[in-house]
């Protein structure tokens, strides 16, 4: 009488065991899916500025032919950002690749920042229609950029929370389920910028 007792308790807990477990497990996966899925919105974003890039480079050019530093920059840039602007996934479980990428990105967005920097000693060019518009199209891409990354941020943060929380730390460690990495601000941005008058 006493041992079935025993195996019913243990019964009893190992099925709790597997329900909480099965119930961790699908909302681990998909959790991973929506960072995922936020992961190619980001990867959009960045496909559309990189898209952007030569049109708005060949425009400045008519105009200001004599800046090729500033040209080769942001071409070199640009190479760099092609052979990693769509890339899988996978890359958030490895940190290491994932600063790499980050990095690239922030490169190619500083060199469009000393592009456009360049158009202000062009009146003409300012006031060309196709440069408005490729100005406009790139400002609302860099916006859509920070409002993907800041919504990758917020499915890593719940991801994370949850599945270092317990008991559910316990599952994600005997499923796989790791820590992701955020996006964070390049190291020029901890600096404050100097404004000379």
């Amino acid at each position: 009488m006493k041992s079935g007792r025993v195996f019913l308790i243990i019964g009893i807990v190992l099925v709790s065991l597997f329900a909480i477990g099965g119930c961790s497990y699908n909302k681990m996966v998909s959790m991973e899916e929506s960072i995922d899925a936020q992961w190619a919105q980001v990867q959009n974003q960045y496909q559309r500025r990189y898209d952007l890039i030569p049109n708005l480079v060949n425009t400045v050019k008519g105009y200001a032919s004599h800046e090729s530093e500033v040209f080769e920059q942001v071409t070199e840039a640009r190479s760099k950002a092609g052979g990693v602007i769509n890339i899988d996934s996978s890359v958030l479980d490895d940190p290491e690749a994932f600063d790499k990428y980050q990095k690239i990105q922030s490169e190619l967005g500083t060199s469009l920042q000393r592009l456009m920097a360049v158009t202000e000693s062009y009146p003409e060019l300012k006031a060309n229609q196709n440069f408005l518009a490729l100005q406009d199209e790139l400002e609302g891409t860099e916006n859509r950029i920070a409002t993907q990354r800041m919504r990758f941020n917020e499915a890593v943060q719940s991801y994370n929370k949850y599945i270092r929380g317990f008991p559910r730390n316990m599952f994600a460690g005997m499923f796989g389920f790791e820590k992701k990495s955020y996006f964070a601000a390049g190291t020029e941005a901890q600096n404050a910028p100097k404004v000379e008058f």
